[in-house]
């Protein structure tokens, strides 16, 4: 398999909450992997393939949670990969520190 990712991922445990762009309800699961380009989220309830999703974590030392636009690229067993659409610079500099943070 070709790899496709623009953004290399590191490898992370965070606890992280997740839901339908335009749903009150959420789910919880466990970042696994993050680049600025998307992440892997460990669940027993993913949400379905190409839904448009908003990822909520709280990095280490930040004051408040960092939520991330995204669209659910595909779904497996264990959970589901989440590329990241249009982040602002607050979050995009969240997790640029959070990689680095877990890469040292």
């Amino acid at each position: 398999m070709v790899e496709q990712r623009r953004h290399q991922r590191t490898p992370i445990d965070l606890a992280v909450a997740f839901g339908a762009k335009d749903a009150e309800a959420t789910r919880t699961g466990r970042a696994k992997d993050v680049s600025v380009g998307g992440m892997f989220i460990e669940t027993a309830e993913p949400l379905p393939f190409s839904s448009e999703v908003v990822v909520s974590l709280q990095p280490p030392g930040a004051a408040r949670p960092v939520r991330l636009p995204g669209l659910v690229r595909w779904t497996n067993a264990r959970g589901m990969g989440v590329q990241f659409g249009l982040l602002g610079a607050r979050e995009t500099h969240a997790l640029t520190e959070l990689a680095r943070d877990r890469a040292s």
